[in-house]
């Protein structure tokens, strides 16, 4: 949830900081059906059959970390694609290294007002024994606010990556680029 808050947040501050929201209908967004069918898949690992066979699960979860990563390969040129890129690749690797779930903090889950004893498969979930924990969800969401969540360093690249590229394609104060300087791209 705060990560939505987060993003919108971030939408709600592009008129306010000189950019246009209707810029973002020029962004083009390739292949975004790879997306769909990673988020698909983790709704349904996570939220659906979680009580499927645990190698199943665990391969349908990898499974969408490289669709999104496809999705990411072939939008390599937008504006914060780099952050989301780095984000995505730290998730997918804590993952990795941690038998197919994200390792979450004993402390942020009990920071966030959630339990640390969940049925069926998870995504996050309170190990005993994590491999890089510290790249596992560590930040927690306060426990008053509604849909609250723990995060880990790579969620907030991503969330970093999105807003970027929100700020960027509407042109706002907080991503143009100085006056007189210029990119390769631009050239």
């Amino acid at each position: 949830m705060l990560i939505l808050a987060a993003l919108l947040l971030a939408l709600l501050l592009v008129p306010l900081t000189g950019g246009r929201l209707s810029r973002l209908s020029a962004l083009v967004l390739r292949r975004p059906w790879l997306l769909l069918l990673a988020l698909g898949l983790q709704v349904l690992t996570i939220t659906l059959v979680p009580g499927w066979p645990q190698p199943v699960l665990v391969a349908l979860h990898g499974l969408s970390y490289v669709l999104a990563a496809g999705f990411v390969w072939a939008n390599r040129r937008v504006p914060g694609i780099v952050l989301v890129a780095l984000g995505g690749g730290l998730n997918a690797l804590c993952i990795a290294a941690n038998g197919g779930q994200m390792p979450a903090s004993a402390s942020a889950v009990e920071r966030a007002g959630l339990s640390a004893q969940e049925d069926g498969f998870v995504n996050s979930a309170v190990l005993s024994d994590p491999r890089l924990p510290w790249l596992g969800d560590v930040f927690a969401s306060p426990s008053w606010l509604p849909l609250r969540n723990v995060y880990s360093v790579g969620d907030l690249l991503l969330l970093a990556g999105v807003v970027w590229a929100v700020h960027r394609t509407c042109g706002t104060v907080l991503a143009r680029r100085p006056a007189g300087r210029s990119t390769l791209s631009d050239r």
